[in-house]
C-alpha cells in the first residue's frame, strides 16, 4: 500500500489541533484561569522539545523493531493469522487495551508517577494539555511498547493507526468542549469523551484516580476503574478542580516542570490517595 504512513499522522495531528482549538474557542465548557497564549506557547514548546526527542531516540529503532517483528512473524496476531481491515481493527482494540493498563501503571506506580504527574499539573484542562508529557514518560512508554508490538506483532499500518488515533483521541477528550446529557451518554458508552477524561484530571483522587481508558471508554467499566462526575459537575467546574493540589504556581515553570520527576520530595499515589511521605 503506497501511503506516506508519517505524513498521514501529521496531518491527522495538525487537522485535530486545529479543529478541536477552534471549537473550544467557539464554545467552551469552562473558563481558563490562566492566558490562553501562555497555555499554547508552553504547550506548543513542549510538543517542539518531544518531537525532536522522539526523532532522535525512537523514532527510528521503534519503526526497524516494528519491521523486524512483522518479518519474523512474532506475536499473536501473527499467529491468529490476521490480516486486512481484521488486523487493522483487532490491533486497534488489543493495542488501546494494553494502552489502558499502562496508562494505570502510570498511576500505581511510584516511579512511573514522578513523570507522568507532569501531565497532570495543568492547573486547567483544554487540547493543548494533550501535548504536555513529560520526555522521560515518551522514552519509558517506548519501552513498553516496544514489548505490546512483540506481544502482539500489529503491521506497521496497524501500529500508525493506531498512534494517529491515540493522538487524535487525546486532543478530543482534553479540549474544553461538552456535549448535552443525552448525546453524552451515547458517546461515552464508546467512546472516551471531554467529560469522562476531565474526571480523570480532578485534584479531587476519587476522581483523578479513575478512568484511565484512551480510545474506547469500555476498558474502565471492564476492570471497574470508573468513576462517573458527581452531578453538580463539580469535579469540572471549580477554578480549582482540575490538575494537583500542590505547587500550582510552578505549572508554568519550564525548569520546574523538567525537573519534577528528579526531586527528591515529590507527590505520589498511595491506593489512589495523596501521598506526600516519600
Amino acid at each position: 500500500m503506497n501511503i506516506d504512513l508519517d505524513t498521514g499522522k501529521l496531518v491527522v495531528f495538525l487537522g485535530g489541533l486545529l479543529f478541536f482549538l477552534g471549537i473550544e474557542t467557539l464554545a467552551p465548557k469552562r473558563s481558563w484561569p490562566e492566558s490562553r497564549l501562555k497555555r499554547f506557547l508552553f504547550h506548543i514548546g513542549i510538543a517542539a522539545l518531544n518531537t525532536v526527542l522522539i526523532r532522535l531516540l525512537i523514532y527510528v529503532p521503534l519503526l526497524l523493531w516494528i519491521v523486524f517483528v512483522e518479518q519474523q512473524g512474532w506475536g499473536l496476531s501473527r499467529w491468529l493469522g490476521l490480516t486486512g481491515w481484521l488486523e487493522l481493527a483487532m490491533s486497534l482494540v488489543v493495542l488501546d487495551l494494553f494502552d489502558y493498563f499502562w496508562h494505570r501503571a502510570n498511576h500505581r506506580v511510584t516511579f512511573l508517577w514522578r513523570f507522568h504527574k507532569a501531565h497532570h499539573a495543568d492547573t486547567a484542562m483544554d487540547v493543548t494539555t494533550a501535548l504536555r508529557f513529560h520526555p522521560g514518560e515518551l522514552i519509558i512508554s517506548a519501552l513498553a511498547k516496544a514489548l505490546w508490538i512483540v506481544i502482539w506483532g500489529p503491521t506497521a499500518i496497524a501500529w500508525f493507526l493506531f498512534e494517529a488515533m491515540v493522538s487524535l483521541c487525546a486532543q478530543f477528550h482534553h479540549s474544553n468542549i461538552d456535549f448535552p446529557d443525552r448525546i453524552e451518554r451515547v458517546i461515552s458508552a464508546m467512546i472516551v469523551t471531554p467529560r469522562f477524561h476531565a474526571s480523570h484530571h480532578a485534584v479531587d483522587r476519587r476522581y483523578g484516580d479513575s478512568n484511565f481508558s484512551t480510545i474506547f471508554s469500555l476498558w474502565d467499566n471492564l476492570f471497574h476503574s470508573y468513576q462517573p462526575p458527581e452531578n453538580d459537575d463539580s469535579a469540572n467546574r471549580t477554578e480549582n478542580a482540575l490538575g494537583l493540589p500542590e505547587a500550582r504556581d510552578q505549572a508554568f515553570l519550564p525548569g520546574a516542570w523538567l525537573a519534577e520527576p528528579f526531586k527528591s520530595s515529590n507527590l505520589i499515589l498511595k491506593n489512589g490517595n495523596i501521598d506526600t511521605s516519600e
